[in-house]
């Protein structure tokens, strides 16, 4: 890892170290779970302004698409005006193709320091405290096991599984008639995505996803009312 990388691990290391020792007289061998948890709910709720930001984008967004298939009828034989015209539309209307985007976008720093903080076995020059948590029994820096069912994964798998379903629902909900079959099948089946990718990820990924995941389709029930 580059040098410069080292300091905002270092930094968060000791910051989540500090955060454990302070709530281990109360949660025990969980204090590690419930600093990942409660971490994870304070940077979305930092994020709160950018995720109704997002919204009102992808609202906006939605009311454009009469305009936007017009556009795309109309210029259909010229990819360069169809492009002009799409990116004058979106400017006069102060959208944009990545409205949904941000509050993902943001959160993939964090997303890095949680992955590194708990795959490293020396961080910050000293053994690494954080992974000798557990969550059922488990390591929070164990991976998947590929021939036996531990607990902790099975459980997390399960609750991934349902937020998703809850997620692709939602997605559904915001489709209007126009959507295509293509982007009808896609929202049932990207929100099981996040069940894949923490396939390869340590367990504290997998506490880090529900969280944020679940923080997600809350948001989204709410902002859609």
């Amino acid at each position: 890892m580059p040098s410069f990388l080292e300091a905002p691990v270092a930094g968060a290391y000791h910051l989540l170290t500090s955060l454990v020792t302070a709530i281990e007289p109360l949660a025990g061998s969980s204090a590690a779970v419930i600093a990942i948890v409660v971490c994870t709910l304070v940077v979305r709720l930092c994020l709160v302004p950018l995720s109704v930001r997002a919204h009102r984008g992808l609202r906006a967004r939605a009311e454009l698409m009469p305009q936007l298939k017009k556009l795309s009828d109309r210029h259909r034989g010229d990819p360069e005006r169809l492009q002009r015209e799409l990116a004058k539309l979106q400017a006069e209307s102060g959208t944009s193709v990545f409205a949904g985007l941000l509050p993902t976008l943001a959160q993939l720093p964090f997303f890095w320091l949680m992955y590194t903080l708990f795959s490293r076995a020396m961080v910050a020059g000293e053994s690494n405290q954080l992974i000798s948590g557990s969550l059922l029994g488990a390591p929070l820096g164990l991976h998947w096991p590929v021939l036996t069912g531990t607990p902790a994964f099975v459980v997390l798998a399960v609750l991934l599984g349902v937020v998703g379903w809850f997620s692709a629902r939602l997605q559904l909900r915001q489709l209007d008639e126009t959507a295509t079959p293509l982007s009808r099948r896609l929202a049932r089946i990207l929100p099981f995505g996040t069940l894949l990718s923490a396939a390869f990820l340590p367990l504290a990924a997998w506490l880090y996803l529900l969280t944020t995941t679940t923080w997600t389709v809350v948001e989204r029930t709410i902002l859609q009312r």
